[in-house]
């Protein structure tokens, strides 16, 4: 079966890139610092800023891993997946927005509302790749030729698990705002360990 989608993921790879490109803009180095010991003193109060550019860039990185892998398995695309494909990449150029909002509101009293923003838009990122796999496994024309119903099936619970996730931090964000971006952290793990399984096969009989 020839592979129909390779323009699409070639543009989605350049978005990726750009999304992840943003995220440093908000790092700003210090201004009219005079001593060592000022730098320092900025450098340890920006703290949120960093923190902040390692969870986004880590989750991005990994949305385009398994956008990658994702898309080993799907062949063909139709207008649904295009237009998903394409809400996918608005929500990835999307993150820099709460990730600034968290590096500068972390260490304030407005740390619960920014923390729910931020684990909130993963929440729809993880929904959508989901809602992306639903629409594509629907119709196995679409899909790579070898692969097979308990190859699909495994992957459809690898992203709801992953929904559920996504969800539990948001949740967490309104009671233990630190707990829910350590848990989106522990995500990356998840992601990272579960990819594989959007590269499975099952030998047909």
């Amino acid at each position: 079966m020839e592979k129909e989608t390779a323009r699409m993921e070639a543009f989605s790879d350049g978005v990726f890139a750009i999304a992840i490109t943003l995220l440093v803009l908000d790092v700003h180095v210090p201004e009219q610092v005079i001593s060592k010991a000022a730098l320092l003193t900025e450098l340890r109060g920006s703290w949120p800023y960093y923190l902040a550019f390692l969870l986004s860039f880590s989750s991005i990185y990994i949305m385009w891993v398994n956008h990658h892998k994702l898309f080993k398995q799907i062949y063909k695309r139709n207008s649904a997946i295009t237009f998903l494909n394409g809400f996918l990449l608005l929500l990835a150029t999307s993150v820099s927005y709460p990730t600034a909002l968290l590096a500068r509101y972390y260490d304030s009293p407005a740390q619960a509302l920014v923390v729910q923003l931020y684990t909130g838009l993963f929440v729809l990122i993880t929904l959508t790749y989901t809602l992306l796999w639903t629409l594509a496994s629907k119709h196995q024309d679409l899909l790579r030729p070898d692969l097979t119903p308990e190859a699909i099936t495994q992957i459809k619970h690898t992203y709801r698990w992953g929904v559920a996730g996504h969800s539990l931090a948001f949740v967490t964000a309104f009671v233990a705002p630190p707990l829910a971006l350590l848990l989106s952290a522990a995500l990356w793990t998840y992601w990272a360990f579960t990819s594989g399984r959007l590269e499975l096969t099952h030998p047909k009989v």
